[in-house]
């Protein structure tokens, strides 16, 4: 059983609608108007509006190049060549190629009428409006992602509050069966929400950032130290009082994942934490210096990883995020 899709929809209606409004108007080549609301319904509201842009003004410029050449040189064959080595540079030119397909569409049909006359040029200009009309109607609503971003929102900081609970559990017992998933699903996660994020940013024409695409940046740089940590985690072979101490500040780190700016409470923990290590003793043996050498470098990578989420801006403009 196959699905249909709210796009498959919309593409079928504004196609209909535009052949009935062109048919109605007893245009000829009615049909065509169906195939540019086709070809200019988008993903987004702004590649719609450009697709649009593109699409209509290569229209034009292939009228123009069609009825200096045709005129010029008859309704032969051969014509059709030199309008396409004319009008395909020029496209690429003025960078819109997008629309080859559908001006090639309107210049045949002056091809095939064989004389041009301003009543065609009228109707094809009317078939262009009609068919680009129609597709911008089409895509004035694009059903939202935001909730979908929400709930990859929820997933990722589920994933980096797992990470942390079993590093925790890693530097308690040195051993576990954790099998790292949580980090490869991370990976996946964030290459989705990026895609999705910059999706949504096309449909809000006037919005140059968005703070969804924002936050899934900041994780994927947290993503990246906290894969510099589990290696790191490895070279501790010793047990050391600092390790409870860092394993605990990692379980609350844990407990306190989620899209407030709450980095700084956890970056003044840290603080006190390394305070609290400068007034314990010395390390008296080679072990017990490599361990608290290795927590120490753990614990500048924790600082790393809370100064990019204290450099993340929440914008509370768009009202996404507290």
């Amino acid at each position: 059983m196959f699905g249909i899709g709210y796009r498959t929809l919309k593409t079928a209606a504004g196609a209909a609608l535009a052949v009935l409004i062109a048919q109605s108007l007893q245009l000829d080549f009615f049909a065509s108007a169906g195939i540019l609301a086709i070809l200019c319904i988008q993903k987004t509201r702004k590649k719609s509006l450009l697709s649009a842009w593109e699409r209509f003004s290569a229209c034009i410029l292939g009228i123009l190049i069609s009825a200096v050449i045709f005129e010029f040189i008859g309704y032969y064959f051969f014509s059709v060549a030199v309008v396409l080595l004319l009008f395909i540079p020029l496209t690429v030119k003025l960078k819109i190629t997008s629309g080859i397909v559908t001006s090639t569409v309107i210049m045949f049909h002056i091809y095939t009428v064989g004389n041009l006359s301003t009543g065609l040029i009228l109707n094809e200009l009317a078939l262009i409006t009609i068919g680009v009309g129609i597709a911008m109607l089409m895509n004035i609503y694009m059903p939202s992602n935001e909730a979908k971003l929400d709930g990859l929102k929820q997933e990722i900081e589920a994933c980096y509050a797992a990470i942390f609970h079993e590093f925790a559990t890693f530097i308690r017992y040195g051993d576990s069966e954790w099998t790292g998933e949580e980090i490869t699903k991370s990976t996946e996660i964030l290459e989705d929400a990026k895609n999705l994020s910059l999706q949504n940013l096309e449909n809000h024409i006037l919005r140059y950032e968005d703070t969804y695409y924002h936050y899934f940046k900041m994780r994927e740089k947290q993503l990246d130290i906290i894969e510099r940590i589990l290696p790191l985690l490895t070279t501790i072979d010793y047990h050391v009082s600092q390790a409870d101490m860092i394993a605990g500040f990692m379980d609350t780190l844990g407990d306190g994942v989620n899209s407030k700016n709450t980095a700084y409470i956890f970056i003044d923990k840290l603080e006190e934490l390394q305070e609290s290590f400068k007034e314990m003793p010395l390390p008296t043996t080679r072990e017990e210096f490599e361990a608290r050498s290795a927590l120490a470098h753990l614990v500048r990578e924790l600082e790393q990883y809370l100064a990019i989420k204290q450099q993340f801006k929440t914008t509370k403009e768009y009202g996404i995020f507290e």
